[in-house]
This record gives C-alpha cells, structure tokens and sequence, in this order.
C-alpha cells in the first residue's frame, strides 16, 4: 500500500471548479472530484500554517494549548508512527516555514526530506544593495517585503518557482519507488499563499486590464482600503497562481494514471485553510472572524479500500482527521491522545465521525460548528492575561520566546495527552495574529439558509445551545482550565 498527500496552503475551495466556482481555470481540481470523495462539510482545526501542520501530524487539535509552534518531544508524529513501523516516508515541500524557529522539529519526523527556498520572503539569496521595488506598489510591506523582491530575482521563469521545483521532485519521487510497496509521500506547497507572484502564462488567461499601482500581495485588513479595480486586480492574480497550482496537481494524477496507481495507492488532496479576497469585506485572515471562506476547507480522499469516487460527502470533517485516516490505511494503531477519526467507513458508508467541531487561533475567536451552525465565540475579557502556552519548546514563529515571557512561567503536571511529560505555562503576552480578533464580539449564522454569512442571527436560546456544545467539546479535547475563564464559559455542564 502506498499513499500521497498534496497539500496546497491557502486553498479556497469557493474559488475550485469542483465546488462550483465558474470562472476559474481549475480543470483538474474538476477532474480530481470525479477520482474522489469530494467533502462539503471539511473544517480546518487550529489556524494558520504550522498549527494546522502540528494537526496533521497528532490528530489533535493545537489552538487551545498554545500559539504557532513545533511538534512536541510528548507529541505523536503520524510519519514518525508510519516510519517506525516501516513505511517509508518522504517530505517535499518549499514551505518557509518548516525551516524557521516556529516549525523547525517538523520535517525530520520523516525518514527523508527534500526543500525549495524563495517563498514569501524566505530569508534565501544575499544581497546588500536594496532589490528595485515598484515605488507605487500596495499592499504587504512587513519584514518580508524586501527580502521577497530579491528573491523574485531568481524566479524569472516557470522552471524557477519553488512550486515547479517541488512537483517535478514529487514526480521523480514518483517514478523512482512506484513499484516499491509501503511508502508515504508527501508533496505540498506554500502556492497559492500570497503573494501571488506567477509567471504570465498563467496570469494571460485571466483578461485583466488593471493599470494601477503593483499589487500581488494584500496586507491582513479591511478591503476598504483597496479600490473596486485593486480588489478585482489581486483576485484575478490568485486565480492565476491557482491555475498554476492545478497544472501541478494534474501531472500528479497522470503518473497515477500512467503507472495504474489507483489499485493501492491513497490520494489525499487537502490545505491548511482558505483565505478571504475581500469577502466580508477583508483580505487575507487571522484578524477578522474565522469566516466559512477560512476555515471550510476543500478536501479530496480517494480511498482504494472503498473503491468510492465522483460523488460528494456532506460528513463533518477535519484537519485532524488526516492522521488516523493514514494510520489507519497502513494498518497501524491510532494512539489513544488522536481526537480525530479514520475516514474510511465515512467514505465507504457516510458514517459520521463528530457531531461538532471546533476551529481558531490560539486566544482569538473559539469556533464551534455542527456542520449547519456556526458559532463564535470572542474572550469575554481580552485584557485579563489569562492566556497560556503549554510547551516544551518555546518557540514563535521567527524567534524563540523572550525572556519577559518566560520570567513567570510555572512547571505544570502533565496534561492528559502528554505522557506523563510535565509542561511549561507561559503566560502570553502578545497573542500571536489574533489580537483584533478580541474585539470582535460573538456571532452566530446558519450555514444553510446564509451561506454567505451576511446575517447574524440574534437567537439567545441557539446562542445557548452551541455554547454548551462548545463547552462539551472543549473538555473532550482537554481544553486548559483558564479557558472557560477566558471565554465567560463557567458554567461547563
């Protein structure tokens, strides 16, 4: 049995010709549902990028415990479980942020790895002398902006792009073990991420007639501060990097076409979680509200166990189930600290797995949902420093944590799910991405008759419901004690 993973970062599946997008160039996203399960109802669990990454590997959520961070000596590595029981696994990724403070216990989980530099202001090519930047240009001018531009000069051409570079490594991996049995690739890529830096083979085929200032990267804000013409500007630019994204994921289910790999191998085609393009009136995420276009995630499975394929499942579904699904296949164990479920009788015979979910960043918004429902839910005192990191590596995600954050940590006794591991409680001084969150206040929208979420609902007793829901499935998950404080949750019955 082999099994593949693509995984894409910031994947909106509104923008996929397989859930209904009919202006976007996405033919093999379109083709990839009719090999699969198409999953409707699929959420993210902890936001952003090495949260989520930290889900796939534990099957468990990581929002409620601590900010962005690395896999824990205590943590169960799902490649490391497959490794040490024999199956092969292999990392291709030009993901930044593997490489960094924050995500850099990640990648030597697998037996082998392989990393492409230039993404989103990796820190890669040396120049002294300033890169010549558009004087005109909008949008993201953070740390990352000019060390981005360097590196623009070293990707001129298709062949360049760090995502060129990852596939055709996939592929050759591919190619190499395709007979080999026992084996898990996985291949993703930081694309379609902004900035939406893409070759004009693929941007030309989105007619855009946009003359104003540069704009292929929009800062986390209001999109209020963008023009009608910006706003269609950088859509179309994202469209375009997607476009590119599927040409990649095409050539993948050729090899599986070319070599008859559907007979044995797993397809898992997933991301961390979408983004907004000036939906609800904001570019990117983590301040605002974690929007359906965030956290619902697209998320394909072919299964050759369940021989299921072209067709949708409306089964709630989540990050954190990807890793028993895996050990699962392979006939492993799941180990008793995964919350998530394997997807096969899901697959197979639409069995649920959960009857909620939960979804955020660490001390922002606690979402909750019921598939039709979603609930979120604000701090209820976002001054009241009652937010904690448990951790044995106290790391962010470009620096180690400073000393006045660790002046007053405390050495707690185990968690539940740390193995008998006592953990440090650091006191969170700087919530990380999610500060504008906190004054946001409470929300509730019904997903079915408001798919749009333009509406709240103003329905106390549904309010009260989902609450207690939430409140449930928060102490399943081994939520910190400090939490219902945080989040007016006191009463936990």
């Amino acid at each position: 049995m082999k099994a593949i993973m693509v995984m894409f970062d910031s994947l909106n599946r509104d923008m996929l010709s397989s859930y209904g997008c009919d202006w976007t160039i996405t033919p093999n996203f379109k083709r990839l549902s009719e090999k699969s399960v198409t999953f409707t109802n699929s959420f993210a669990g902890s936001l952003p990028c090495m949260p989520a990454r930290r889900e796939l590997h534990t099957g468990r959520y990581n929002f409620l415990h601590r900010c962005w961070g690395p896999i824990e000596p205590f943590d169960d590595s799902m490649p490391a479980q497959l490794s040490e029981q024999g199956i092969y696994t292999h990392l291709i990724s030009d993901h930044a942020h593997y490489w960094e403070d924050g995500g850099a216990t990640y990648h030597n989980r697998y037996n082998t790895w392989e990393a492409f530099r230039g993404q989103e202001g990796d820190s890669w090519k040396g120049e002294v002398a300033d890169p010549d930047i558009p004087g005109n240009a909008v949008g993201r001018m953070k740390h990352s902006w000019r060390q981005d531009w360097v590196n623009r000069a070293y990707m001129t051409a298709d062949e360049d792009m760090p995502m060129c570079q990852s596939f055709t490594a996939g592929l050759q991996f591919i190619e190499k073990n395709k007979d080999a049995d026992n084996w898990f690739l996985q291949l993703e890529t930081f694309d379609p991420h902004e900035p939406f830096y893409v070759p004009d083979t693929y941007f030309d085929l989105y007619e855009d007639m946009y003359a104003g200032p540069h704009f292929d990267w929009p800062a986390y804000q209001k999109s209020e501060n963008y023009t009608d013409e910006q706003i269609m500007h950088v859509r179309k630019k994202y469209a375009a990097l997607l476009t590119m994204c599927d040409a990649y994921l095409g050539k993948v289910l050729d090899a599986m076409d070319e070599h008859a790999m559907w007979d044995d191998t797993m397809l898992i085609v997933n991301t961390d979680h979408g983004f907004l393009l000036g939906e609800h009136g904001w570019f990117g995420k983590n301040r605002m509200p974690t929007y359906t276009e965030i956290a619902r995630t697209p998320f394909f499975v072919w299964d050759p166990r369940t021989g299921v394929k072209n067709t949708e499942n409306e089964e709630l579904v989540q990050t954190i189930d990807v890793a028993p699904t895996l050990l699962d296949f392979f006939g492993l164990d799941i180990p008793a600290a995964m919350t998530g479920h394997s997807l096969q009788k899901t697959i197979e015979k639409r069995t649920p797995v959960r009857d909620g979910a939960l979804f955020g960043l660490h001390g922002g918004h606690i979402n909750y949902t019921d598939g039709r429902y979603l609930y979120m839910r604000a701090p209820v005192n976002p001054d009241d420093k009652n937010l904690f990191n448990y951790t044995l590596l106290p790391t962010h995600i470009y620096s180690l944590f400073s000393p006045a954050e660790l002046s007053d940590m405390t050495l707690e006794p185990p968690l539940p799910f740390t193995k008998n591991c006592q953990v440090l409680k650091i006191r969170a001084l700087q919530p990380a991405h999610n500060t504008y969150q906190h004054t946001l206040g409470d929300y509730v929208f019904d997903l079915e008759s408001d798919p749009e979420q333009d509406n709240p609902l103003d329905d106390q007793e549904l309010a009260e419901k989902l609450r207690r829901e939430m409140t449930a499935l928060m102490m399943l998950s081994d939520a910190p004690e400090e939490s219902y404080v945080r989040y007016g949750l006191m009463n936990r019955n």
